[in-house]
C-alpha cells in the first residue's frame, strides 16, 4: 500500500499514514489520501492491470492491500457510452455518458462504499453508517450485505420510497428522520460517536473519496488513455466531483497523462450552494491564497433532485477548489429542465437516468447555449444512478399508457393504422 499520509483540504495540515482519525484534528476539516507517487509510477510502469475488471484494478492508488483486493461484487467497470444523437441536440457531437447505474445498488455511490468497508474491515469497526438523501444509504446497505457487516442508514423520511425499500431489503437498520438530508447527517454523526461506529458519511469520511476517483481512471481507459475537455457531474455535498477531479490529478502525478479537464459542477436552482460559491468567489477576482478562510454558500434546498438536495455541502470545499482550479463551470438548472433531461437522455441513447443523473446533460445545454462549449470538445456526462429509484415524477413527463380493447382494430386505431 502506498499511502503516504493525509492532508487537510482547507488549511493543508498533514498526518501521518498512521492516523486513524476521519477529519482534521487542527481545524475539523476534511480530509484527504496522499501516495508515494513515485514509487506508484514505478509500480505500474506498464499500466493498471491485477487480472479485475473492477475498481480494485486500481489498487496501487486504493488505501488497499493487494492480497486484500478480494471483494464479492464487481463494483465499477461500468460502460462509457458515446452519445452521438443526444450531443447533436445541443451541438456537443464529442459527447459521452460514463453510466454508472450498472454498479451493484444501480449508483455511482458503490464506489465509495467499497472502499470504505475495506477500511471498516481493517480499524474492526462493528457498524458502519451513514447519512444519506437515499443512494448512498442504499449503497452501504448493499456492500455491506455482501460483506456480512451490520450497517445502520439515517435517511430523510421522504426519501424516495425505492430508495428506502432499497435498503431495507438488503438487511440494513434504515432509521428515517423527520427532518431534512442535514438533519439526518447531524444525528448520524452524534450516533456514530456515541456508539463507536465508522462514519461513511461524505465529508466525513476521506475514504469515500479514494473510490468515486476511480471514475476517472475508467474515463482515461475508456477514451483510448486520453483525457476528455469536461466533466460534467452532478453535484449535492460535491464528494463525487472532488472524488473524480483527484483521480485526475493523480493519474498526472504518475505521469500517466500530461493536461487535466474541466470540471463543471451542475446543480438545481434550488439546491446550488456549490455554485453560487463559484461564482461568488469569481465576481471578487482575488487569487485565493489561503483556501481555509473560504466559506461555502448555505441554502435551502428544494427540488426533484433528491440525490442532489443539500442545504450545506459537506464536501463543498473540495468542490469549489476543483472547479475552480480546473477552469470548470458551475452550472445551475431549473427543476424543469432536469425532468425534460431524463427524457431526452432516455429516448436517444437507450440509458434511463434517476433526476440528479439528469442533470449533468441539462447543464451541457446550458453550455451550449451559452456557447461556453468549443464543437470539438469531448464532453463526459457523469450518470450517477438509475431513473427506477425514483419514479414519482415520472408520470408527470411521460403520461400514462393507451387503454384499448383486446381487438386489432383497437390497435389501428390507436396508432392511426390504416387498413
Amino acid at each position: 500500500m502506498f499511502v503516504s499520509g493525509f492532508q487537510c483540504i482547507a488549511c493543508c495540515t498533514r498526518q501521518a499514514a498512521s492516523f486513524d482519525g476521519l477529519i482534521c484534528p487542527a481545524c475539523g476539516g476534511n480530509l484527504e489520501l496522499n501516495y508515494d507517487y513515485p514509487s506508484v509510477a514505478q509500480e505500474i510502469a506498464e499500466g493498471f492491470g491485477c487480472g479485475r475488471r473492477d475498481i480494485f484494478r486500481y489498487q496501487a492508488l486504493l488505501p488497499v492491500q493487494a492480497q486484500d483486493a478480494a471483494f464479492p461484487l464487481r463494483v465499477g467497470g461500468t460502460p462509457l457510452y458515446p452519445a452521438v444523437r443526444l450531443g447533436q441536440q445541443a451541438g456537443v457531437p464529442g459527447l459521452f455518458l460514463k453510466d454508472d447505474s450498472g454498479n451493484p445498488s444501480a449508483s455511482f455511490k458503490d464506489r465509495a462504499s467499497a472502499v470504505v468497508l475495506r477500511r471498516a474491515v481493517d480499524v474492526g469497526a462493528p457498524v458502519v453508517a451513514t447519512a444519506s438523501t437515499g443512494n448512498a444509504g442504499s449503497s452501504l446497505a448493499c456492500v455491506a450485505a455482501a460483506m456480512g457487516m451490520k450497517s445502520v442508514i439515517f435517511i430523510p423520511q421522504n426519501a424516495p420510497v425505492a430508495k428506502l425499500s432499497q435498503a431495507l431489503a438488503y438487511g440494513a437498520q434504515v432509521l428515517a428522520v423527520r427532518g431534512n438530508y442535514d438533519d439526518a447527517f447531524d444525528l448520524c454523526l452524534a450516533a456514530c460517536e456515541e456508539f463507536g461506529w465508522f462514519n461513511r458519511s461524505t465529508g466525513v469520511n476521506p475514504f469515500t473519496r479514494e473510490g468515486k476517483k476511480t471514475c476517472a481512471f475508467e474515463i482515461w481507459e475508456d477514451l483510448g488513455r486520453q483525457v476528455p475537455d469536461r466533466v460534467v457531474v452532478p453535484s449535492g455535498d460535491g464528494n463525487m466531483l472532488s472524488g473524480i477531479w483527484k483521480g485526475w490529478c493523480e493519474l498526472k502525478a504518475v505521469g500517466l497523462i500530461d493536461r487535466l479537464p474541466k470540471m463543471d459542477c451542475a446543480q438545481s436552482e434550488s439546491s446550488a450552494a456549490i455554485c453560487n460559491t463559484v461564482h461568488r468567489l469569481r465576481q471578487t477576482n482575488v487569487e485565493i491564497s489561503d483556501w481555509s478562510d473560504v466559506v461555502v454558500d448555505e441554502v435551502e434546498a428544494s427540488t426533484i433532485a433528491d440525490s442532489i438536495s443539500v442545504n450545506r455541502p459537506r464536501d463543498g470545499l473540495a468542490a469549489v477548489k476543483a472547479i475552480m482550479k480546473s477552469g470548470g463551470e458551475g452550472l445551475i438548472v431549473p427543476d424543469s429542465e432536469i425532468l425534460a433531461a431524463i427524457g431526452e437522455i432516455s429516448r436517444f441513447t437507450g440509458v434511463f437516468p434517476e433526476p440528479a443523473a439528469a442533470a449533468s446533460w441539462a447543464a451541457v445545454r446550458h453550455m451550449a447555449e451559452g456557447r461556453q462549449i468549443e464543437a470539438d470538445e469531448v464532453v463526459v456526462c457523469i450518470v450517477s444512478g438509475n431513473g427506477l429509484k425514483d419514479t414519482d415524477r415520472l408520470a408527470e413527463l411521460v403520461g400514462a399508457p393507451l387503454v384499448i380493447d383486446p381487438r386489432i382494430e383497437a390497435v389501428r386505431a390507436a396508432l392511426q393504422i390504416s387498413c
